[in-house]
């Protein structure tokens, strides 16, 4: 996937890659790995809070104070992770399967869309079709686009 930033002397970004005209931009690993460094940075949360409340408890002038208040927070953090690491890893994959079928099916509908208002413009352009016929396709294809799926023609 290109992404470029858009300018007046920049050209509009290209979000198609050559294969089959799609990529999907949903990255099941990128998931993973966004999982596994937001459970790390929680753990040391953790650990920095659990340190920070220890160091009530150790006096301040205790043999080894820092070395015992960095043992807490290791500790805690390390158990928190443990805890929590498994389920935050497979959240995103479970959530990562969902939002790729959904973007499959944002993206086929774009296309689909797109399909039918090439065949639209290209009866525009078309002598033999009647005026009313064109203008009923483009409305009926503009109320479908907009979401009013209920057309009700008269006579």
């Amino acid at each position: 996937m290109q992404i470029s930033a858009i300018g007046c002397n920049r050209p509009k970004p290209c979000f198609t890659s050559n294969r089959n005209g799609y990529e999907n931009p949903i990255n099941r690993k990128s998931e993973k790995n966004l999982a596994i460094w937001t459970n790390i940075g929680a753990g040391a949360l953790v650990g920095a809070t659990a340190a920070g409340v220890g160091s009530f408890f150790i006096k301040e002038g205790a043999k080894h104070r820092a070395w015992k208040l960095g043992g807490i927070g290791a500790a805690f953090a390390l158990v928190y992770m443990a805890l929590t690491l498994p389920s935050k890893i497979y959240n995103p994959n479970v959530n990562a399967f969902a939002r790729e079928k959904e973007m499959d099916v944002f993206s086929r509908d774009r296309d689909l869309k797109s399909n039918i208002m090439e065949e639209v413009n290209k009866e525009v352009k078309d002598e033999d079709v009647s005026l009313d016929d064109k203008i009923n396709h483009y409305t009926s294809v503009q109320m479908a686009n907009n979401g009013n799926g209920l057309l009700i023609k008269g006579a």
